[in-house]
């Protein structure tokens, strides 16, 4: 299960991974972001020992997603070493989240 981070755990959670962190910028009332839930569960399954899956709750810390420019939902930000690598908004299939993360670098 992706672990919910917030402006507290944020830093230590993603900046500082020792992995690339895939976080997910969501709202519960975001259907597009209920549809892609199961995706980034599976690929955080698949792909655990290479890649960490965050979410971050954009209703309840607006601070965060306001700090990575997030405009609208679902917005998907790859950090590496505690920087943006890449962002993609927007409902994704698994198949294309993982292809985005390996050209990207985060997964092989």
């Amino acid at each position: 299960m992706p672990a919910e981070v917030s402006e507290a755990t944020f830093q230590d959670e993603v900046l500082q991974a020792d992995k690339p962190v895939l976080v997910d910028f969501w709202a519960s009332w975001c259907g597009p972001c209920q549809a892609l839930a199961p995706a980034l569960e599976a690929l955080e399954e698949d792909y655990g020992d290479q890649l960490k899956v965050a979410k971050v709750n954009v209703d309840e810390h607006m601070s965060v997603a306001a700090n990575y420019g997030v405009r609208a939902l679902p917005t998907l930000i790859l950090f590496k070493g505690g920087e943006v690598v890449d962002s993609k908004m927007g409902a994704m299939t698994q198949a294309g989240i993982a292809e985005w993360l390996q050209q990207a670098g985060a997964i092989a």
